[in-house]
């Protein structure tokens, strides 16, 4: 009886935490993102960062999409330009119901590394690292069907480019 207990125990554990698992940054990238920007877990929220050349756009969720509202929350982004490069801080600030911005003097390449630090009233502050010029991995390895810029050499339809 004790055994059947554990063992009970142990299967809702895993269950419950199941979703946990399923929240790497590979896993995120695979999806496909509300914004464009590269999506990244931070304790209960979902984070999506969309990072143009002088602007960020903090877009915040909780783990099921539901909007989270920025007011009265606070933020700071770090941004990296490579290993040897700049660092650049810029403040994020509440600017619609579940964003945070902020702009400055800087250009986004694909070394870029984006380090993002929030905080919102009696929550804990989480932070999230982003890349965002990585590319996704959203259907990698699939492809319609079509000319894919390649023969697979079996009826002939397709062309070599």
């Amino acid at each position: 009886m004790n055994r059947s207990m554990s063992a009970a125990v142990l299967f809702a554990t895993l269950i419950v935490s199941q979703p946990v698992w399923a929240h790497t940054d590979e896993s995120l990238d695979a999806m496909p993102s509300a914004h464009g920007g590269q999506v990244r877990a931070a304790g209960p929220y979902h984070l999506e960062l969309v990072a143009k050349d002088g602007e960020l756009v903090l877009h915040v969720t909780d783990h099921a999409n539901n909007e989270i509202n920025t007011t009265g929350g606070e933020g700071k982004a770090n941004i990296q330009q490579g290993k040897a490069g700049s660092k650049i801080k810029v403040k994020l600030e509440p600017s619609q119901n579940n964003i945070l911005a902020g702009g400055g003097e800087f250009q986004i390449n694909p070394e870029t590394v984006i380090v993002v630090f929030i905080k919102f009233p009696e929550q804990d502050a989480y932070a999230a690292r982003f890349t965002p010029l990585k590319p996704k991995s959203v259907g990698t390895g699939k492809q319609a069907s079509g000319d894919h810029g390649h023969d697979h050499g079996h009826d002939g339809q397709h062309k070599q480019q």
